[in-house]
Formats: structure tokens, sequence, C-alpha cells
């Protein structure tokens, strides 16, 4: 088995499995323990923490696993991993994959033939086939690593395509149906929300494009409602008799967990945790501060817990929510004044994943894939949008580099992204031959900067006797600059929504 270790500023033996062990854990919890238990069972530190229709998913799951190991279904077997069970895990992944490959396939459906291309290689329907199926971040979070993310963002692709094909209803089950797979996609729920209610609830637009708002139609409404509920009610509702829904909800929103993962996700608040690092050396070196006084726990110290800024204002959820609904803001306003249909929902939907990354509690660094799968759909359909996903993709997935961090993985994780960045470059840049270039200089040289930043982390520092006194340097150093490119990525890409001129008769539409 690969490397399927939580990634983290200083893993322990432990550790090595931690998804992988998750995983088996909850098959073990759902197949032997009532409903009453499943949210309580404490046994093993990786607690049910989604959904129930995951747990669902597990229970199902768990009773084909008992044909090939029986053992790893008991709860007291921790960091069980037979041949069989190994075998049954990733077999399962790669099954329940085959709902992303038709969901992408539904998503290329609805991609127009206006670049057409006599050879298959230059279509825009087989470059985003490969951009989303030959996806790097999910394949090594995946497969290598291990999570079920696949036959989720499946879910989430194959949303996306039935609001494109306008099959408004559908879509709408589908996202309701994923959020109680996983809560974390209700940082694109925004996107859903106004779009559906801009394009469904509201049935027509004025010439100008502004809403008519005589159109509303309450019968839309209530079948919105309807879906939203009897999900919610098929999902919740047993625990809501059992009097266990504060637990579950407990469950899927550990806040006592900290701001940030062990690996710091990069986004602003890396940014943020630097800056208070840099500021408190300067101030130790200066007398500033007094050395006494500041706490020896770092959070780079690779521990999951509550940490108090030393220099900066110490950041609580209530600041995270805040910054994360403003950073949201413009994007769901844009969708509702400035409509342009399936694209301007998937702009929407980018941006609010990136914004809720960006200023999210206890952001995990796999969460960027829920921007840059979307941003897929939009890069085969303008340059500029190309180039922020070619800055975004590149970056975000180097970001992923520290889940897989054993001497054996380190040359399949080079080759693998090496493979995808240059197919993603040269298809793109094939793609729009005839615009200008799809990144400027000063792009080109941040994303160059990864390969000596990449050699310095694997090569370099580990020959120096830095690395028994300052161990994290290396996921420090990758967190930050990724934090620059993603955070430019997203800037980019608001800027260019803000300020996109949308076309009368599109508006009206």
């Amino acid at each position: 088995m690969q490397g399927t270790g939580s990634a983290s500023m200083g893993p322990s033996q432990e550790q090595l499995h931690a998804d992988f062990e998750v995983h088996r854990n909850w098959l073990a919890i759902t197949h032997n323990l009532p409903l009453s238990q499943w949210y309580f069972e404490a046994t093993s530190e990786w607690t049910l923490d989604y959904p129930p229709f995951f747990a669902w998913f597990e229970y199902v799951l768990s009773h084909i696993a008992k044909y090939f190991d029986p053992q790893m279904l008991v709860v007291e077997n921790l960091n069980y991993t037979s041949r069989a069970t190994v075998f049954f895990q990733r077999f399962s992944v790669i099954f329940t994959d085959t709902l992303f490959i038709y969901a992408v396939h539904e998503c290329c459906r609805c991609i127009n033939g206006k670049r057409a291309a006599k050879d298959i290689l230059e279509k825009p329907t087989f470059i985003l086939a490969v951009l989303l199926l030959w996806n790097f971040g999910l394949l090594i979070v995946d497969h290598i690593h291990f999570q079920y993310n696949g036959f989720l963002f499946g879910l989430m692709l194959l949303s996306v395509a039935r609001l494109c094909q306008k099959r408004y209803l559908e879509g709408a089950l589908l996202f309701a149906v994923l959020l109680h797979f996983k809560h974390i996609y209700v940082y694109v729920a925004p996107a859903y929300g106004i779009y559906l209610l801009r394009s469904y609830c509201f049935t027509a637009n004025n010439a100008d494009g502004s809403l008519k708002w005589r159109s509303f139609s309450f019968l839309h409404v209530t079948l919105l409602g309807l879906i939203v509920c009897l999900v919610s009610a098929l999902s919740l509702g047993p625990f809501l008799v059992l009097g266990q829904l504060p637990q579950v909800i407990s469950r899927l929103f550990p806040f006592k967990r900290g701001l940030c993962h062990a690996y710091w996700a990069p986004n602003f608040w890396a940014l943020y945790n630097a800056m208070d690092k840099a500021l408190t050396i300067l101030g130790l070196k200066c007398n500033f501060l007094d050395g006494t006084k500041i706490p020896k726990a770092s959070m780079t110290g690779g521990l999951v817990q509550e940490f108090q800024h030393t220099v900066l204002p110490s950041v609580t959820p209530l600041a995270t929510l805040i910054c994360t609904f403003i950073a949201i803001l413009p994007s769901v306003f844009c969708l509702w004044f400035k409509p342009q249909g399936p694209r301007g929902f998937l702009q929407c939907l980018v941006l609010c994943a990136l914004s809720s990354f960006m200023f999210g509690w206890h952001v995990h660094e796999k969460a960027i894939l829920l921007a840059i799968l979307p941003l897929s759909l939009l890069s085969i359909q303008r340059a500029k949008d190309a180039g922020i996903y070619l800055i975004l993709a590149t970056t975000g997935h180097f970001s992923l580099f520290p889940l897989l961090f054993t001497t054996p993985e380190l040359p399949i994780k080079i080759l693998l992204m090496l493979l995808f960045t240059v197919y993603s470059f040269s298809s793109l840049k094939s793609l729009f031959r005839r615009e200008k270039l799809l990144l400027n200089w000063l792009e080109t040289i941040y994303l160059i900067q990864l390969v000596p930043l990449e050699i310095f982390c694997e090569i370099i520092f580990p020959l120096t006797s830095w690395k028994q006194q300052f161990p994290f340097v290396p996921l420090l150093l990758t967190s930050v600059y990724c934090a620059l490119g993603i955070t430019y990525a997203w800037l980019k890409l608001y800027v260019s929504v803000l300020t996109e001129r949308v076309p009368v008769r599109q508006k009206a539409e």
C-alpha cells in the first residue's frame, strides 16, 4: 500500500495510515453498532465526523467488506491493514469512481462546439475530459493517499451538468444529497441557491436583462423547498427522533480543532500565521517581546490544536465566518445582477469555493480541489480563464505534495504532476493558439520557482542540520509560497468577473 498518511508538520508513525484507518474504523462502527451509537463511538481517535449519508455509504460497503476480511470490521482492531483489507478499500474507491466518469461525460455534453477541431486531441470536450479524469490532485488524494472524493465530485459535477441542461430539480436534488454526504460542499451552496432562485424560481427577465419580478413562481420555490426538506429529513430525521442532532452537529463542525490544519492549507491564514511568526522573531531580536512569556508550543509542531497568536490578534471561528461571508458576497451579487447563465453560475461556484478556502476555519489542503475541478469547465471556454486555471491548478496541486512524504512516493508524485502539468499547458495553449499568451512573464517566473522550492525541500534541506531543529520549515515554505499563488489566482478571477461586460442579449436569456 502506498502512502495514506495525513499531512502534518511532523507525522508520527501512527499518522502514516490515517485516512485509510479512518474509513476502516467507520466501516467497523456502522457495521457493528446501532444507529444510536454511530456518532458517540470513540474507541479510535478517528471518530465518525461525516454526515449521515456517508455513514450509510460506509454501512453498505461494510456488508461487502465482510466477505473480504471480517477482521477489518472489528472496532477494536485499530490500524488493521491486511492485504484483503487494503485491496477492498482501494477497489471500492476505484469502483465508485464510475460515477465521476459518468459525470465528466455529462459535463462534456454541455460544452458548445464553437471551437471545433479536426483532430480529436484538440477538441475542447476531449481536453476537458482529460483535465477532469486525469486530475493530478484527485488521483493522489484518492488513489495514493486514500479518500472517496471521486464519487463525491461526481455528484457535484453531475449536479452542475443538470443545471447547465436546465434540469433544475435534478441538479438541486443531487446537490442536496451531496451536502449530506460531505458537508464541505456547503462552501459552494450560495452559488447553487442564488442561481436556482434567479434562473428557476424567477422564470423571465426584462429586455435589458433585469429581473422580471412578476415572473416569480411559487410552485418552483415549493418544489425546491420540498427537495431540501425531504433529503434533510431522510438524512437527519432518525437522529432528530433519537434526540442526537446536537451530537451529530458537534461532530460535523468541531471548532475546537483550531484555525488551521496541522499542515497549513495555503490560504490567507497561512500568510497570517507566517506574518505572526516573522513579527515574533523580529520582536524577540529587537527586545520588543519577552521570550519567557511566549509559549513554546507552535502550530508548526504538527498538532491539531487551538492556538493563540503572539503578535497579531488571534482568530475566532466567528471571525473566519465573517471574512468568508464578505469574500463570497461580490460573486453572489454578480450572479444575481449580471446573470450569464451556466457560465456565471460556474464563476460564482469557483469563487465561493476559493473564498471559503481562503478564509474558512480549519481548512484542509485537499479542499483546493473544490475550486480546481469546476474551473476546468471554464478553462476551455476563454483564454483568460485558462490562464487562471493554469496558475491555480499548478500551485494547488503542488501544495498537495506533503500528503505524499515517503521517499518511494517522491518520483511518483513528481512524474504524475509533471505529466498533468505539461498536458494542461500544451493542450490549453493549443486550444487558444490564436489568443495572446495565457500567462505573463511574472506569472511564469512564479510557477517556475516551484522547481527550486521542491529541490530545496526534498533534497537540500534534509541534508542540513536544520532538519532536526526546524523539521517544519519545508512544509511552512510550501504552504506560504503556494498561498501567494492561490491568493493571486483568486484575486485575478474576481477582477475578471467584476469587470466583465455582459451583452444585453445574454442577460435577457
